[in-house]
């Protein structure tokens, strides 16, 4: 019998980073969103619901498990650990913790419960913590970076493995065997009945052991990191992978491949009743089941698939490919060499890859191949993962240096850390700053180039997206918070030569200069406004050629034939090749009248071509402050109900249009009518878009050197920061716009301190360095 689907679970609003099931009819699981859920059904026929969230902290949790019922914890206790590097032990029926154990000095990444109720920890502070009776009783120490997976066996008896790609047996607090054969970091642990234990690792191999060192199976299949492992009562050895799919072995042979619809499948647990529980980058929880019984309706399991093959699959994980090279659709004629084969055929002008199931005795479309960012490898630097692991050339004929940096870290903070690292003078911190900033090129606030999807809001780096069925996708590991797929590229560019009055670098002649280290430079103001300007012409177009035809004359008017004309007109000027000059008034005034009359699930293609027109032509547009205020009756902007996704999907494309006008958008009437609407209704995309308008409307106030209407402004930046809590991105345009604002000379002292307060307690919601750079930036005007 094969594993299908049984049911997805959706609460999360990032990557499942963890999930455990303490019964058939309980499942926990873990996300980046800062919570962990426990899922319950009251019988076998019923579907599992959210019954409690679990949040002790702002930061994410990685890593879960759980103590079975006692006499000091009837109802067991759900095991959490996170960035805070605090463990906290929950009820199953308390968001409150009954116990919080502290120790370790880093991200706490992997947790166990040993038969006798005694807990490990694993964490990057390069330890693993033992703890009874909640209290620690161990710090083992002995591994070079940090410990990503733990086991504790009874008796005592603990294993960890780590970055340092070893595995250490411990008895008590005494390091007694140690176990090499990986060649990268070691992620999870699982004990198998009869052998000893399993390893799985980011060499993509999975390994296993007897105790006593030897090393009984090495299991290939796998074509990413090795995430986790989980074995069920039945005997079979479950893995989950960066590469979308948990296998299923028996005997050491694979004999099953699950794809899921997702970047990562980050976490796996078995079930009590021969089912099993996943975690994915997508934010998804899902179960599957050997028993049709239990196995989700057709049409369900339908739309599962057309998921999977839906995804693009990134050209590194399937090795490099020559697209003339490829075989055409006739090699599906030949099976499959295993479960779980994977091949590519040119299909027309795409690359598709196939899996092969033993199961059906066919191949399965996975995916169509794009080129993607980076390569499948995350890059680890001591034991961490990065975006980039830069190699820096400091002097001819020398070893490169290693420079590591996440996408969303500040560049002044990873410099200064590899000029301390390295020994090298502080002078150097602009070159390097200049050195990163050119080889990540990554969208930074301010910059005027800001592209963004116009319906999903892609644009800063944003971790847990789904695989883009599109070349240039970025692929995000949830764990670290960073963009993965980015290495070091095979020539790197070197770091600028300092000046000639500086020593040698790579010498250190020069290495303990008293010199202060130059600060930062001043991130305010922001003059220059973001746009929203990413299009796809032939999609609208298309788009609005259906909705037109599918309108029944009884419901509204069709564009006429020459009404059809001018649109297309309109895209035609819109397009990358067009002329310059501005639309005639005509035209945006039927844009406004069509988006006005048709129905409300058809507007969103037409209000997208007015928010380009803002973007390429704002001078098309008129009058700024009556096109704006007939764009948000248009998109019935006073009128927002929640659940209603059609008119969400409207308010924030004319949103991102209000923001193209960089803050020429009719001022205090403007800001007012977008405050007067109830800020819990917004969805993310129209958060950041909000705090985008905000920041365009104080760039335009810093250009005329205007404060007059600078209150009605402030009013909105202080909603967006008294009520935001979970987009920290929304929060930091928000704080730069305030920031902007207190550059101009003639704002109230009170307002200014009332702005201050409510603008330091907004950044300090989140932990990131920008926004404490900019709030005190702020805080010291």
């Amino acid at each position: 019998m094969q594993f299908k689907l049984s049911a997805s679970l959706k609460a999360h609003k990032s990557d499942v980073r963890a999930v455990l099931a303490p019964s058939s009819n309980h499942i926990v699981s873990a996300s980046r969103d800062a919570t962990a859920i426990s899922w319950i059904r009251t019988s076998s026929g019923e579907v599992f619901a959210p019954t409690m969230t679990y949040h002790a902290d702002e930061r994410y949790i990685n890593a879960l498990a759980w103590v079975p019922p006692s006499k000091e914890a009837p109802e067991g206790l759900v095991v959490t650990g996170g960035q805070e590097a605090i463990i906290n032990l929950f009820p199953p029926s308390s968001a409150d913790p009954t116990f919080s154990l502290l120790g370790h000095e880093a991200n706490v990444c992997a947790l166990h419960v040993a038969p006798d109720g005694t807990i490990i920890s694993g964490s990057w502070d390069a330890t693993a913590r033992v703890w009874r009776n909640f209290q620690e009783v161990y710090t083992l120490k002995g591994h070079a970076q940090a410990v990503w997976a733990v086991l504790g066996l009874g008796n005592d008896q603990y294993l960890t493995g780590s970055a340092d790609h070893n595995i250490i047996l411990w008895q008590g607090r005494k390091p007694v065997r140690t176990y090499k054969g990986h060649s990268d970091a070691v992620r999870g642990l699982v004990a198998v009945e009869g052998l000893g234990f399993a390893s799985c690792s980011n060499d993509a191999e999975i390994r296993v052991w007897s105790l006593d060192g030897e090393c009984l199976q090495t299991l290939s299949g796998h074509t990413s990191f090795v995430y986790a492992l989980a074995t069920t009562s039945s005997g079979l050895l479950l893995s989950s992978s960066e590469d979308r799919s948990v296998r299923v072995w028996r005997n050491g042979k694979c004999i099953q491949t699950i794809v899921h619809p997702a970047i990562s499948v980050w976490s796996v647990a078995a079930m009590s009743n021969g089912d099993f529980v996943t975690g994915a980058s997508d934010g998804v929880v899902r179960i599957f089941s050997e028993e049709s019984e239990r196995w989700a309706s057709e049409e369900v399991l339908e739309t599962y698939e057309a998921a999977v093959q839906n995804q693009a699959v990134p050209s590194q994980q399937v090795g490099d490919i020559n697209k003339t090279d490829l075989p055409g659709p006739e090699a599906l004629n030949q099976p499959g060499s295993k479960e779980g084969h994977v091949i590519m055929i040119r299909q027309g002008g795409t690359v598709e890859a196939h899996q092969w199931s033993n199961a059906s005795r066919s191949w399965e479309k996975i995916g169509e191949v794009v080129d993607a960012v980076g390569s499948a490898r995350k890059q680890l630097y001591n034991g961490k993962e990065y975006d980039y692991v830069f190699d820096v050339d400091v002097q001819e004929g020398a070893p490169p240096l290693k420079l590591p940096y996440n996408a969303n870290e500040n560049p002044y903070a990873a410099a200064q850390r590899f000029l301390a690292q390295n020994d090298l003078p502080p002078e150097y911190i602009d070159q390097v700053v200049q050195f990163i900033e050119k080889n990540t090129a990554g969208v930074k606030i301010g910059s005027s180039d800001e592209f963004q999807d116009p319906f999903t809001g892609g644009g800063r780096y944003r971790p847990s997206q789904e695989i883009h069925a599109a070349a240039g996708g970025t692929y995000a590991d949830p764990f670290t918070g960073a963009g993965g797929y980015h290495p070091p590229s095979s020539q790197q560019p070197s770091l600028p030569s300092a000046p000639s009055q500086y020593m040698d670098p790579f010498t250190g002649s020069s290495a303990y200069s008293t010199t202060r280290a130059p600060q930062p430079p001043s991130i305010l103001p922001i003059r220059t406004p973001l746009t929203f300007k990413q299009a796809n012409i032939p999609a609208v177009r298309s788009k609005i050629r259906q909705l037109n035809d599918a309108i029944k004359d009884s419901e509204v008017s069709r564009l006429t034939v020459d009404e059809l004309a001018r649109m297309n007109a309109v895209l035609d000027f819109l397009s990358p090749a067009r002329i310059s000059g501005s639309l005639p008034s005509a035209d945006v005034d039927l844009l406004l009248k069509v988006a006005s009359q048709w129905p409300e699930g058809s507007r969103f293609p037409l209000v997208d071509i007015l928010r380009l027109v803002c973007a390429q032509s704002p001078a098309s547009v008129g009058s700024p402050s009556a096109f704006v205020q007939h764009l948000l009756d248009a998109v019935q902007w006073d009128e927002q109900i929640v659940g209603n996704k059609a008119r969400e999907t409207n308010c924030m494309l004319a949103l991102r249009a209000i923001a193209n006008l960089n803050g020429k958008d009719g001022g205090a009437q403007t800001w007012e009518r977008l405050r007067a609407v109830e800020y819990s209704i917004f969805n993310k995309n129209q958060r950041t878009a909000l705090a985008t308008v905000t920041i365009n409307a104080s760039c335009e106030l810093l250009r005329a050197k205007a404060s007059g209407e600078i209150s009605i402004l402030l009013q909105l930046i202080s909603k967006i920061l008294m009520s935001e809590e979970t987009d920290s991105e929304t929060v930091y345009r928000a704080v730069v716009a305030a920031g902007n604002l207190f550059t101009l000379p003639e704002l109230d002292a009170d307002v200014a301190q009332t702005v201050k307060m409510i603008t330091s307690t907004a950044a300090g919601r989140f932990n990131e360095e920008r926004l404490r750079t900019v709030s005190a930036e702020i805080k010291a005007k």
